[in-house]
């Protein structure tokens, strides 16, 4: 055995002092905060007899039509890499399917990009159209990956808070409050996660004017278009002026309880499509084939299980409300998506001290406000996902909770 002399230093020893100190990780990624609503749902998972009114996620199996579709393509043994634009198949039928609700024409070669669900899309459009330290604009409170994406891209998020009294809707007078010189886009979606608010037409058209007037972009995320229960949405590419700067974000997963299968679409302008398909060829290459098989079922034949989805959801949306309303906490009736989003100013406790109280106390899992950003403050996102006899038995529970608050 031979011994190490005196003085003589180990191998481990001599490398140590010769590296160099290694270098942090990513600043960008190391400052996002984590998700406001997970922390709430992991707690839950591990507990027994949770009422979850939390996760923004169907409660409807995908329309057996659809998983028909998918099965088949996979006995088929079609199980292979697509375009990186997508299926034509599947871009021909979004095509289609665009023009047919809201007469809005997208070139199915050159302007639609079949994405791994609209998460995916948000990030490729923020990189598409983003330099380090351009600024969008966000009304909020606002879906919880917005500000993330646009911060992962290099750019910086503004918030522009949006009222309750006003029923959440956009101001184009706020907008103005907060643009740049360095403002390059407006991110918006509508129906809103978590307030359920429906942007009516002409507001969108302020928007657009908006937009035009200072040569900004607009990614529009409407993955709850056709959730809407009261009026109609207005896709915002229709609408004039707004075709060669607006990126149309869409998908599967709420309209037809695919969360799951992970496909969405985003529309543009050939210019921005092209920029957005280069990152996905590079990041991501294409969406599964299984799934886009499946939309195509979904596009094609899904009208009457999205009529019967809707429709059940709109009784829960009256439920919710009125009864949340009833036992104290004001709350507006949202006319799409499937949040109710009511005050709880009322029980003298903060966003997350009545979500925290309310999961530990009763075992109802709801989402703090805070989570979707500024104008969250004072209320709490309750999803309607979910039957009518759980949302009865959370409801119960609540009405409970709030009752010992005032004794």
């Amino acid at each position: 055995m031979v011994q190490q002399r005196s003085g003589e230093k180990s191998n481990n020893e001599a490398a140590g002092e010769s590296e160099a100190r290694l270098k942090s990780l990513s600043h960008s990624a190391a400052t996002i905060p984590f998700s406001g609503i997970r922390r709430f749902f992991d707690i839950a998972s591990k507990m027994e007899d949770v009422v979850s009114l939390g996760v923004g996620e169907p409660d409807f199996a995908t329309p057996w039509s659809v998983r028909e579709s998918a099965i088949y393509s996979l006995e088929r043994g079609q199980t292979t890499y697509t375009s990186n634009l997508g299926l034509p198949e599947l871009r021909r039928e979004i095509s289609k399917h665009l023009e047919r609700l809201y007469k809005v024409s997208y070139d199915p070669e050159k302007e639609v990009l079949v994405t791994v669900g609209v998460s995916e899309g948000l990030d490729l459009a923020a990189r598409a159209i983003l330099d380090p330290g351009d600024e969008v604009l966000i009304p909020e409170p606002c879906y919880v990956s917005y500000k993330p994406c646009v911060s992962l891209a290099g750019g910086i998020p503004v918030s522009v808070p949006t009222y309750a009294e006003k029923k959440f809707l956009l101001d184009k007078n706020d907008l103005a409050s907060r643009t740049t010189s360095k403002t390059k886009a407006i991110l918006i979606g509508y129906p809103s996660n978590p307030t359920g608010a429906v942007m009516p037409k002409d507001k969108l058209e302020d928007l657009v004017s908006f937009a035009c007037e200072r040569g900004l972009y607009i990614i529009s995320d409407e993955i709850y278009d056709r959730l809407v229960y009261e009026g109609e949405h207005t896709c915002v590419a229709s609408l004039p002026g707004a075709y060669e700067r607006t990126i149309t974000l869409n998908g599967f997963s709420k309209s037809y309880a695919m969360t799951g299968w992970r496909i969405g679409y985003a529309c543009a302008a050939p210019s921005i499509i092209t920029l957005m398909m280069k990152i996905h060829s590079y990041t991501m290459l294409c969406a599964p084939i299984t799934g886009q098989k499946a939309a195509i079922e979904a596009l094609r034949h899904g009208d009457s299980a999205v009529a019967d989805m809707v429709e059940q959801y709109n009784q829960r949306r009256r439920l919710i409300v009125d009864q949340l309303n009833a036992i104290g906490l004001k709350c507006h009736m949202p006319e799409g998506a499937f949040y109710a989003f009511p005050n709880i100013t009322s029980t003298g406790l903060s966003s997350e001290e009545f979500a925290e109280q309310l999961l530990m106390k009763e075992r109802v899992a709801v989402a703090p406000g805070t989570a979707f950003g500024a104008g969250g403050e004072g209320h709490v996102r309750c999803s309607y996902a979910t039957g009518i006899e759980r949302i009865e038995e959370a409801l119960r529970r609540m009405g409970r909770f709030v009752e010992s608050l005032r004794e």
